[in-house]
């Protein structure tokens, strides 16, 4: 029994010194930031602002005016400082998968090829090291998205600083995602296979099966006669407008054909998630007023003939063109470059966007893609007090360095293990000179 007793006295110590930082506590008094250049989100800039925020809401943004603050508050100075909205990351599977190499924690998919039942938001682990690695950069919320099959499931957006999927929620179950067949595939090298791309000659069918499977859902809902089918019943918002869709498609023809497939089932909310190849048909999204959250940025061309810049410049290309965009972070490491994402907003501004263009990118256009404008993407009064103060451009690695940081008004910690094993051979190689 006394070896039990050790044993667990370990095990706890080893929890405590490896755990998460300790959620913040709700915010207890007025905080006002004075004198930063804010960045609104909008569009907007304010050189010499006052920002206000109480009980989690802002309360006031515009130039600094001293007679709006009081012995109440707490006054942060943020001269020669820069405050924005906190940074938004969809398409994510943060919280799902912890290390790639070990099953029992990669939690992103579900079996099977048609789920859209599946609710990725209860697998959400707060706890994650990785997700704590997301706010000293100042990715402040994140769309969890399911992964594999055809359809995968449903996403949820959360914020990241909290005791339990629960707490973390912002928005439940928002929208259901499909991998849309691809036109073409990469032989099977294994095989003795090409490796290049060749035509898939199973498109037409697979596209069948997904125009199958909702013409079915649509019956079953209509009729119920079959009783219970979960998966079908879980596509009731699909129909009725209360869900979006997100179809997963990056290649020209997959993009027409699965906006056109979606539409003609009376399924009007549609996003398009990597659309590699939207801007050869950025005019039908515009038409159909279809918002894009685009491919990594930082990333190279899929074809030998293309412009060897142009995953740099899509984003120019598409908000040029007049559709919504917004940058999501999916393909190999995913979950370690999502910390990355204002660096890639940074770099559409190297390739033609604006500053505040590109700030868009990451804040106020995934809050109206996701459905949380209202409260989150941007620095207005009345919305959520989730933001942060940098001593610079926070889309310029070399200068974005939180100072503080605030989810819904509470002053959440920028510490990580990864803070701390900085901040600890920091001090190594200081005692040595």
């Amino acid at each position: 029994m006394k070896f039990y007793i050790k044993f667990l006295t370990l095990f706890t110590l080893i929890l405590s010194v490896h755990a998460q930082q300790t959620p913040a506590p709700s915010q207890q008094q007025a905080i006002a930031i004075t004198g930063a250049t804010a960045h609104l989100g909008t569009g907007e800039v304010i050189e010499n602002s006052l920002i206000i925020f109480n009980n989690g809401l802002l309360e006031y943004v515009g130039q600094l005016d001293s007679t709006r603050i009081n012995s109440d508050m707490e006054v942060i100075d943020a001269q020669n400082q820069h405050v924005y909205p906190g940074f938004i990351i969809p398409n994510s599977t943060l919280g799902l998968i912890e290390i790639d190499a070990v099953r029992a924690s990669d939690d992103d998919a579900e079996i099977g090829t048609w789920n859209p039942h599946i609710r990725s938001l209860i697998a959400y682990n707060t706890e994650s090291k990785v997700v704590e690695t997301m706010r000293p950069n100042g990715v402040l919320l994140a769309q969890i998205t399911p992964r594999g099959g055809r359809i995968s499931g449903k996403s949820s957006v959360v914020q990241l600083d909290a005791w339990n999927w629960e707490d973390a929620t912002i928005k439940t179950d928002e929208g259901i995602h499909m991998n849309w067949p691809s036109n073409f595939s990469y032989g099977r090298w294994w095989l003795g296979e090409s490796p290049g791309l060749k035509v898939n000659d199973k498109y037409n069918d697979q596209v069948s099966e997904v125009e199958t499977y909702f013409s079915n859902a649509k019956a079953h809902l209509a009729t119920k006669s079959k009783g219970t089918h979960l998966p079908y019943e879980a596509m009731t918002g699909l129909f009725d407008g209360t869900t979006k869709l997100y179809i997963h498609v990056d290649d020209e023809k997959g993009i027409v054909d699965a906006v056109t497939a979606a539409q003609n089932h009376n399924i009007s909310d549609i996003v398009l998630v990597g659309a590699y190849e939207a801007y050869k048909v950025a005019s039908f999204l515009k038409t159909n007023k279809i918002p894009v959250l685009l491919r990594r940025v930082h990333s190279r061309p899929n074809k030998s003939d293309e412009d060897y810049d142009l995953p740099f410049k899509l984003a120019k290309m598409l908000v040029d063109a007049g559709v919504v965009v917004a940058l999501e972070a999916s393909g190999d490491m995913e979950r370690m470059n999502s910390r990355n994402l204002p660096f890639y907003a940074g770099t559409t501004v190297a390739f033609g966007l604006t500053k505040a263009q590109a700030l868009k990118l990451i804040t106020l256009n995934p809050a109206k893609i996701l459905g949380i404008d209202d409260q989150y993407g941007s620095l207005e009064s009345g919305k959520s007090a989730t933001l942060f103060i940098s001593s610079g451009d926070a889309l310029d690695m070399r200068t974005n360095q939180l100072t503080r940081a605030f989810i819904d008004g509470r002053d959440i910690s920028l510490e990580s293990h990864q803070t701390k094993l900085w901040k600890r051979y920091s001090n190594k190689y200081k005692t040595q000179e």
